[in-house]
Parts: C-alpha cells; structure tokens; sequence
C-alpha cells in the first residue's frame, strides 16, 4: 500500500509532525450485561502539529485504546512489547474524524516517573486515511487511572478492586463530578 495518498485533501505522511503533550493512562472496566469481565487496559494519545485544508484544520492524534498489558503496576512499564494486536484493542488517527486501523504494535522503550518513552505502528487502515502503516515515537505524561466497575460506589472500594490489577501506591482519588467512575491519579501529578 502507498505511504502517501492521491487525494490531496487525505493527510500525507510528510505532515506528521510530532508535538509535545501525549498522554497514556488505565481504565478498569466491566460491563456485565454483555459479559465483558473487569479488566484494566491501558490509553495512549500520540499528538502531532495541526494540519490546514481549505475547509479548516484539524489537529491530528494517533490513539490507541483498550489494549491490555500484563504489568504488576503501572510504575513498571518499561520494556512491554506488545506486537500486531487487534480486538479489543481499538486504535486510530484522527484526522477531522476517526480513522481506525485494525493491528497495533507498541514498545515502551523506558519509564521515567509519570512518562513512558513509547513507539506505536498501527497497520491496516480500515477508513482509507491512505497511511499504513502509521506511527509514533513519543515521551507521553501518565494522567491516571480511572475505575468504572458495576456495583462500585465508592472510591475506597475503587480502590480495593483496581488493588486487584495494579499496584496503587502513589496513586491518590481526585472526585471527578457528574461522572460514574473513579479516577486515581499520582499524587505529584
């Protein structure tokens, strides 16, 4: 496949100009009425320079989603591999809308307090954004993690079951109004 699309409006790979403030942190989710058992997955937000068109600009990020990795914390992610990983792992390049891709590859090359050095591929461009594969190389913040569980009302007991997935020292409940969840953030955050 090309590296470079023929419609001059799709973005090309020559406008994907990596900038500062990307962002990875967890979720721990359940979703019993279609059974889908609590599990913790992790986020990744990759951003890049804004892109102009005669109809507007658009900022442009590559995600990645629901991706499990078996870690004992999320102080430890340094040197997780993970490689052509689909569903339920969801990822995509937002480009004026989402362009999903179907294979995910992701190396945490090294963790330094709250950052992780990490570099995504994505393969398999579902919506014909006319990159594939795409990819990324960033230091990304960790924003936390947040818990949304059925049954779970309280965040001591968010705590006790995220306690059940990673370790949470250093990690400290922020209330987060109008939301059903729980999110746990560093306490230097």
């Amino acid at each position: 496949m090309s590296n470079e699309p023929d419609d001059e409006d799709a973005v090309k790979v020559r406008e994907l100009r990596p900038v500062e403030g990307g962002t990875w942190g967890g979720l721990l989710f359940d979703n019993p009425s279609i059974g889908l058992e609590p599990a913790l997955t992790w986020s990744f937000r990759f951003p890049f320079d804004e892109v102009t068109r005669d109809y507007g600009s658009s900022r442009i990020f590559l995600d990645i989603e629901w991706l499990p990795i078996p870690v004992p914390s999320w102080r430890s992610m340094a040197g997780q591999v993970l490689r052509n990983v689909g569903e339920p792992a969801e990822s995509s390049v937002y480009f004026f809308q989402h362009h999903q891709y179907d294979l995910i590859d992701l190396e945490i090359v090294d963790q330094q307090d709250l950052r992780v050095h990490a570099r995504a591929a994505l393969a398999g461009d579902v919506d014909g954004l006319g990159i594939d594969p795409v990819s990324a190389d960033a230091w990304l913040r960790f924003t936390g993690i947040r818990v949304h569980l059925e049954g779970v009302t309280s965040a001591d007991s968010a705590r006790g079951r995220l306690q059940g997935f990673t370790d949470t020292g250093g990690l400290s409940y922020s209330p987060s109004p109008n939301r059903p969840s729980f999110k746990f953030f560093p306490a230097d955050l």
